[in-house]
């Protein structure tokens, strides 16, 4: 999709992603991955080194993704000093929740998003010899107890409260997630706005 800029040398067209980037905002849309941890990484490092002050505003609508890919995003936004503000437009859920909660200058939720936590699933089959399924496993208790301390670090919950709420697909509505911790306000279209 591209959108028209007017200048002195007439009307240019240009990707719209570039216009909204000049505009200081990033989306994090689908599947979180490796490829979109490193755009994101990018993204921001480009962003800070323009100017270090001006918020940066973090878009999501994304169903979560690799763990791995989305701790990488998270330790970005944690270690950013150029404040940071994320929006959930339509849902948040995972990993994405995680990202959304993590924002260190406002959680914006629209009226009718919405945001999940569970716990982390396994992405493939598991296999192998007992010693390797133990192996697994003691990986994957790790990540949860990793995953419910930063959450409980965001939200103001004790780890014992987020791990009953990720021991099953929890939802929250934008009112239930300010309640739990995981947002600051429900906001209108327009705070996208907002320079």
């Amino acid at each position: 999709m591209y959108t028209q800029v007017k200048s002195s040398n007439g009307i240019t067209l240009i990707p719209i992603e570039t216009r909204l980037l000049a505009e200081r905002k990033i989306f994090i849309e689908g599947e979180i991955d490796q490829a979109k941890a490193c755009d994101f990484i990018k993204t921001v490092l480009l962003l800070c080194k323009e100017d270090s002050k001006k918020p940066i505003d973090v878009l999501i609508n994304s169903p979560g993704g690799e763990i791995s890919s989305g701790l990488l995003m998270y330790d970005c936004i944690q270690s950013c000093e150029t404040p940071i503000r994320m929006f959930c437009m339509g849902n948040a859920y995972s990993m994405g929740a995680l990202l959304f909660a993590s924002g260190n200058h406002g959680r914006y939720m629209l009226p009718n998003s919405e945001l999940m936590l569970h716990e982390p699933l396994l992405g493939n089959r598991v296999g192998g010899n007992a010693s390797s399924i133990r192996s697994i496993s003691d990986s994957l208790m790790e990540t949860r107890t990793k995953m419910n301390r930063i959450l409980a670090k965001h939200t103001g919950k004790t780890e014992k409260e987020i791990e009953n709420a990720t021991s099953y697909d929890h939802y929250y509505s934008p009112k239930e997630s300010i309640e739990f911790g995981l947002a600051d306000e429900i906001v209108s279209f327009s705070k996208l706005l907002e320079v």
